[in-house]
Formats: structure tokens, C-alpha cells, sequence
């Protein structure tokens, strides 16, 4: 059995999802980090700060136990300069929806892996959806699979059939951007591939 390698810094499914996808053994962490944003703080800087503080926090609690490194991500849809959250409601996801129809917008995902050293990436996608009648918002909002999603939809599910377009990174959008994701943990001499380096 191939031991584990990092910690992750999140509850997030969709990011547990992306690691099993690469074969990146993990255990999740639970952190507890405000995600309070001040008004003049730019997107990117948002999501780097966020992710980095909870590969911090993570680490803090398991560097004097299991010391691995500690994976954070935070991710923030931006339309208009504003950050869309996870909607609190059916009322509040309308409005998302409302606000992406017929437009592009963008998604900033910070990464972070925190040991004895600290490094982050940052990965930029703009995604455009097509127009969405209201039914449909109301319908896909009430589906539930919505409300725990930042901008008030996933577009590894049923929302996929409102992209039009997407340049950048499709895991990034769901939440952990697997190319920046390797890096960081390639720099921190994990191995990518373990299964097989006896050529099997």
C-alpha cells in the first residue's frame, strides 16, 4: 500500500475528486479560516491569501506529528469585479445565475503547499455562459447542486450545458487547477507518478 503523501486543507469533494484523479494520496485536514475579503483587495491576491492561510493553519497542526506537506486552494468567481460567494438560498443563487447569463466571467483559484517552505500558484480562467432562461436558473437552483458552489454553479455537473466557452483550466474552475497543482508538488519532491517507477 503506497503511504500517504500530503495533507489537504479542505472539505471540498470536488478537490478530493481532482487529487484521487492524479493518484495523489492525501488525508484531509479540517481548518477553520476566515473568509473575510476587504473591498480593495484584488481577486487574485483574495484566493493566494485565502489558500495560503489554510495550508498554514493545516500545518501548524501537523508539523509536529505527521510533518507532510499541507495543500490549501481557495477559488472566487468574478463578474464585474465582484466576487459571487456560495449562495445562501434559492433567491440569492437566481441572482448569480441572473448575473452570469449571456456573459463571461472569471475564475481565480489560489493553491498553496505549506512545509518547511511556502509556495503558491494562481490560475485564471474565463468562462462565458450562454443566456439562461429563468426557468432554468430556477430549476438548476432547485436541484441543490448549487449551494455550496462559489458563483452558484458546478460546472462539472448539469451547469456544464451553460458554457459556451472556457479558456484557461476546467479543474481549476471546479477548484484545484491540477497543472499548478503538480508543480507545487514536483517542487516539494513528491512523485507524480510512484505506481510506476519499478517500470511495472
Amino acid at each position: 500500500m503506497l503511504a500517504m503523501q500530503i495533507y489537504l486543507a479542505s472539505s471540498s469533494p470536488r478537490r478530493r475528486t481532482l487529487l484521487d484523479q492524479i493518484g495523489i494520496r492525501y488525508r484531509v485536514l479540517e481548518v477553520d479560516v476566515s473568509e473575510q475579503r476587504h473591498t480593495d483587495v484584488a481577486p487574485e491576491m483574495y484566493v493566494l491569501r485565502l489558500a495560503l492561510e489554510k495550508a498554514r493553519t493545516g500545518w501548524r497542526k501537523v508539523k509536529d506529528k505527521t510533518p507532510l506537506p499541507v495543500l490549501g486552494a481557495d477559488t472566487a468567481v468574478v463578474v464585474d469585479e465582484e466576487i459571487l460567494g456560495k449562495p445562501a438560498d434559492h433567491k440569492e443563487c437566481m441572482m448569480m445565475l441572473e448575473k452570469l447569463s449571456g456573459r463571461m466571467h472569471h475564475i481565480y483559484t489560489g493553491v498553496a503547499l505549506v512545509d518547511a517552505s511556502e509556495r503558491t500558484r494562481l490560475s485564471v480562467s474565463t468562462v462565458t455562459f450562454r443566456g439562461i432562461s429563468y426557468a432554468e436558473r430556477a430549476a438548476y437552483c432547485a436541484s441543490g447542486e448549487a449551494l455550496d458552489k462559489a458563483g452558484g454553479y458546478a460546472i462539472q455537473g448539469h451547469a456544464a450545458v451553460f458554457v459556451s466557452r472556457l479558456e484557461g483550466s476546467y479543474s481549476g474552475v471546479m477548484g484545484l487547477p491540477l497543472y499548478e497543482t503538480a508543480e507545487l508538488l514536483s517542487e516539494a519532491g513528491i512523485n507524480l507518478f510512484p505506481v510506476y517507477v519499478d517500470g511495472r
